[in-house]
């Protein structure tokens, strides 16, 4: 077993700095203002919706320090225990609610100290220390440097946190094949039914071609189907389960009540509530067995296809003509406005043929099953992956006894 012994964390850090306690004038461009929001529970940046600052204020929102790779920021003020290592290139200063370490490179590995910082053991060290206010809790950074945190030697770290990447790299490479499967589906949907231009089509044609026609929504998909059910208990699907990224999802918990919305395999669950639909959450629900019934957020308009398939409703879904005709129909108080169930029967869709809508089950059905195959990876590697973090950055496992090829999935330790 390597030496581990306890120290002050501020011993690992050669720097340490707290973000700006102002916001700078926003701007449609620019270096990234770092956010509560842009850190994750998972550990990683989100990058895809930021704020920007001008490039002239930049050096004034950088006097106290400038991110740079392998730097480690997390929030310390109302949304506590988010931790995001800076990646390489990162343009951009610290917002407000954000810290920075900046690790001793001689004691400390940034990808470990970054894993430590997300173990069990040192959230349960900051909640001993949290100060709670009248809102919001936080961490008192005066005395962070002093909170006490076990380590090992250099090298075990590196070989800690190595072990620990493989899991994280892993998911990220699922991830990046599960977005290029999601582009090339709702790609070919535009393709087929927003240009017309599907395999067989004649380019001669002027308007639909023979037996398609223009219908509402509503026709070509059932709104909110009907559904019964005798389960004992049903998967729960949250709000917050949706990516606002992926057709993927897969519940949170189960319970013992069927209230809220309703549904089953293959059925579309589409965000109806502000900011939800704006940012794109919307899912198709393949972790049912045929028969079960799943329920979700009273805020899930349910969506099953009547002459289409899965396949196809759940790409007319994340269609810009789709989503923007529900924004433009929401109602409301301001911030909790929401699409109505009828909304659907004022939208017409283009319905293809039942030859051609068959086809593009076949085509396109096949990309969003393998999106779910890898995304059932995922989940499997990082429970794997999180089993492993709290032993192995307490010494409660010694990474000498680490066969990697051991803990992946079969199709991935071939």
């Amino acid at each position: 077993m390597s030496e581990w012994r306890e120290m002050p964390i501020g011993e690992l850090m050669a720097e340490f700095h707290d973000g700006p306690h102002a916001t700078p004038k926003p701007s449609a461009e620019g270096p990234v203002f770092l956010g509560i929001k842009n850190l994750t529970d998972a550990g990683n940046l989100d990058l895809s919706a930021v704020r920007h600052i001008a490039p002239e204020d930049f050096t004034r929102w950088t006097t106290r320090v400038t991110p740079q790779q392998d730097d480690i920021v997390f929030t310390h003020e109302a949304t506590l225990h988010r931790y995001a290592l800076i990646p390489r290139g990162f343009h951009g200063c610290l917002g407000r609610r954000l810290a920075l370490i900046r690790p001793h490179r001689d004691r400390a590995d940034p990808r470990y100290l970054h894993q430590a910082l997300r173990s069990p053991a040192w959230r349960s060290t900051v909640e001993e220390r949290v100060i709670s206010g009248a809102t919001v809790d936080r961490i008192p950074l005066i005395d962070f440097p002093s909170f006490p945190i076990r380590v090992p030697n250099l090298g075990t770290q590196r070989r800690i946190a190595a072990v620990l990447a493989a899991f994280d790299e892993l998911i990220a490479i699922n991830e990046r094949r599960i977005e290029l499967l999601e582009d090339l589906a709702r790609s070919l949907y535009r393709e087929w039914f927003v240009r017309l231009r599907f395999p067989g089509h004649n380019s001669k044609i002027d308007g639909l071609p023979d037996a398609w026609q223009h219908r509402p929504a509503s026709q070509v998909f059932t709104v909110n189907p009907r559904i019964r059910s005798d389960q004992a208990a049903f998967p729960k699907v949250t709000m917050r389960d949706v990516d606002e990224r992926f057709a993927t999802v897969f519940p949170s918990e189960v319970v013992a009540r069927a209230s809220g919305s309703r549904f089953q395999r293959d059925d579309v669950l589409f965000a109806r509530i502000t900011p939800c639909l704006e940012n794109g959450k919307t899912a198709l629900a393949k972790f049912l067995d045929r028969g079960v019934m799943g329920v979700g957020s009273t805020e899930f308009i349910v969506l099953r296809g009547v002459t289409v398939g899965p396949a196809f409703t759940y790409c007319a879904a994340r269609s810009d003509a789709v989503r923007q005709h529900a924004i433009k129909s929401m109602s409301g108080a301001s911030g909790r406005q929401r699409v109505a169930s009828n909304a659907f029967d004022a939208l017409e869709l283009v319905e293809p043929s039942a030859e051609v809508a068959a086809a593009f089950e076949r085509c396109v059905g096949p990309l969003l099953d393998e999106g779910f195959a890898l995304a059932s990876q995922d989940r499997a590697l990082a429970r794997t992956r999180d089993l492993l973090l709290p032993r192995l950055v307490t010494g409660r496992l010694d990474i000498s006894d680490i066969d990697l090829g051991d803990l992946l999935p079969a199709e991935l330790a071939a």
